[in-house]
């Protein structure tokens, strides 16, 4: 028996013992085409999303799905809906933090985001977000940062904004560095300094062929895929014709190999006057899961303050009579008369039976 068929039957002997996640971390989904190694593989590449799953659907000119999230229950949903790319966004500053641009989260911030989700995503190709200010500096900057982005955070791949000569250098860097990078053009949040703020681009000629330059710029220092954000559908259509690798749009139109929308925005999470500040135009709610949010809230606040919960359905564990009493005298030694008295009167009212019937016992 070869090393690798015994670490096979040991790791499946394991999974069969433990529940199977004890023993292995989720690993990096980056599993190579045709690998040199001869023995066992624990991941299946018609299990987990890869560059490769990708190139088969861009090939095949089936659409790929990307949803944007930030902590492990939205991650758990993707899974289970068999989303292909779970991108952590910078957006998180926006819709998690409250704050009105990309640009205040950190780095470490994002590392946190980027864990949670690796613990719910288990199927989806993994995209992490450099936030601003963690690559502007140079190359040797940019590739930390990447680094980081996958070995703290779980993630497969990074995503930074713009092609500028310097983000083209970094893209370039970190690719050669052997981090697979997703591009980004059209609206790139993070450079609102100098757009003026959230404005589509491409709407002229000079903008449209820079958007489709750009994102040929970006391809060609290995890109594997370019996120065109709110440009004209016929922009997005040169650039998607233009490219050998998929598009991602999001406000963009319909003729992109992919579509990308953020979690809260797409289930309508939120319903309240920042998040409607930041929710953009092209997203279409699916439902209204804010509405049921804040239904329940006020049934909860409602229930809670006439007494009505918990009743007894919701108060599941029991002491025996005699501890009561027991624990009733202790509590007299302590001084305790009332907290005593309070015990018996308590245990007491919930161990009445009830009348059969659920009413008034009958006077026949």
């Amino acid at each position: 028996m070869t090393p690798f068929v015994a670490i096979a039957r040991a790791a499946r002997k394991s999974r069969a013992t433990t529940g199977g996640s004890a023993l292995f971390l989720r690993c990096m989904s980056n599993i190579p085409e045709n690998t040199v190694y001869g023995g066992p593989k624990f991941q299946s590449p018609n299990q987990r999303v890869t560059l490769a799953t990708l190139r088969q659907k861009h090939r095949r000119r089936n659409p790929i799905t990307v949803v944007t999230a930030y902590d492990y229950p939205s991650a758990v949903h993707l899974d289970m809906a068999g989303i292909d790319i779970c991108l952590v966004g910078d957006s998180a500053a926006m819709v998690v933090h409250g704050h009105d641009t990309t640009l205040p989260i950190t780095l470490d911030e994002m590392l946190v985001h980027c864990r949670a989700v690796a613990r719910g995503a288990k199927t989806p190709l993994l995209v992490g977000d450099l936030p601003f200010g963690s690559y502007e500096s140079s190359s040797t900057q940019a590739v930390d940062t990447a680094v980081r982005i996958l070995k703290e955070g779980g993630m497969d791949a990074i995503k930074l904004e713009g092609a500028s000569p310097a983000r083209i250098s970094a893209a370039k860097a970190i690719v050669e560095a052997g981090i697979a990078v997703m591009g980004h053009v059209g609206l790139t949040p993070q450079a609102i300094s100098v757009l003026g703020g959230f404005k589509p681009q491409g709407k002229n000629v000079a903008s449209a062929v820079k958007v489709v330059e750009t994102a040929l710029a970006l391809q060609e220092v290995g890109c594997f895929a370019v996120v065109l954000e709110c440009v004209p559908a016929p922009v997005a259509a040169a650039a998607t014709s233009a490219l050998r690798v998929p598009t991602i749009g999001i406000g963009a139109g319909p003729f992109c190999s992919g579509q990308v929308l953020v979690y809260h925005d797409l289930l309508g999470m939120l319903q309240h006057p920042h998040h409607a500040k930041v929710t953009p135009k092209f997203c279409k709610q699916y439902a209204q899961v804010g509405d049921v949010v804040n239904k329940a809230l006020l049934e909860y606040k409602k229930e809670v303050i006439e007494g009505s919960f918990p009743g007894p359905v919701h108060t599941p564990y029991k002491i025996s009579p005699s501890d009561v009493s027991d624990f009733s005298k202790e509590l007299e030694k302590l001084g305790l008369g009332k907290a005593a008295s309070a015990a018996a009167e308590v245990a007491e009212k919930i161990n009445k039976p009830e009348p059969l019937g659920g009413g008034s016992p009958s006077s026949d």
